[in-house]
């Protein structure tokens, strides 16, 4: 079977710009629907059971070999773990602090990944890599301002705690999850590898609202709003996820992958219209640092 022809690369970039759009709308309508009390895994539910039924019918069309390797099945059930925690750790960090600062903390994870192959026997970080990484981190002390927190009279919220803690610990999570793709699950199709994944996101999410894990994972809204944000929420991340899957190989992701962090570009432009979160010209400087600092590593990773 021949590849799909690559797309021009002004298509490819547009098409990537508009699901990292739609994956920052995602997460602000989360944020909508958690300050009308819906529960975090009910969320994740949602959002997962409807990719779930997209990828099924993308797989089924592509009709690719659902069989796996000895050995593949327990690499690919902690990966769909690993996802779920990620899931719900960014989403808890999305419901205590700005979006779009959520976003940019677990965003970091190019580096967490970087150091991981390293620890695990992989080359180590180039020198450019290991500046870039220590722009990315003082980018992030900008963003945080974190010089005003310690100068303030008044310390930190727990709730600012909280939520730095969840983005830091998806963005772990999340590295942890890349290392096995790349290294344990790397012969499994994409398609089927997703397919897995969300399939057990969806399972492990509603056992742990079965068992009461989360307290009030599983409240439903309280009005409208929720409910329509999410619906939205479902929407949007079902049809970036989907989309990203069909497209995947005729955008030349080697090459044009970077332009995904318009992620927390777009959020911060939504947070600001639907949800009147503002960052200072400090924290703005801050963000624009760690969004060069991980592009550039992108950039020099695939080079």
């Amino acid at each position: 079977m021949t590849s799909p022809a690559v797309l021009p690369r002004r298509t490819a970039v547009a098409i990537l710009l508009f699901v990292g759009a739609l994956f920052a709308g995602n997460h602000v309508s989360a944020r909508l629907a958690f300050d009308d009390q819906a529960g975090l895994l009910l969320a994740i539910v949602c959002r997962s059971g409807l990719t779930l039924l997209a990828l099924a019918g993308f797989v089924l069309w592509r009709q690719p070999r659902l069989r796996m390797a000895p050995g593949l099945l327990k690499w690919q059930i902690t990966l769909g773990l690993l996802v779920a925690l990620q899931s719900l750790c960014l989403y808890s960090a999305v419901a205590r602090i700005p979006v779009a600062l959520a976003l940019l903390i677990g965003n970091t994870f190019p580096i967490l990944l970087a150091l991981l192959t390293w620890a695990l026997g992989g080359s180590a970080p180039t020198r450019r890599a290991c500046l870039l990484m220590g722009m990315i981190l003082c980018g992030l002390v900008l963003v945080l301002d974190l010089p005003a927190w310690l100068s303030a009279s008044e310390p930190m919220t727990p709730a600012w705690k909280a939520g730095i803690g969840f983005a830091s610990l998806a963005a772990c999570v999340f590295a942890c999850g890349l290392w096995i793709t790349e290294h344990r699950l790397s012969s499994l199709p994409g398609a089927v590898r997703s397919l897995y994944t969300i399939m057990i996101v969806f399972c492990g999410m509603l056992a742990a609202g079965a068992a009461g894990v989360v307290p009030g994972g599983m409240n439903l809204p309280a009005g409208v709003q929720g409910w329509a944000a999410l619906a939205t929420l479902s929407v949007l991340y079902a049809t970036a996820f989907t989309g990203l899957f069909v497209f995947v190989p005729r955008l030349d992701m080697a090459r044009n992958s970077p332009v995904m962090n318009i992620e927390p570009v777009a959020s911060l432009l939504f947070g600001w219209l639907l949800l009147d979160q503002v960052f200072g010209g400090l924290q703005l400087a801050g963000g624009a640092v760690v969004l060069g600092g991980i592009v550039l590593l992108a950039y020099s990773k695939r080079r």
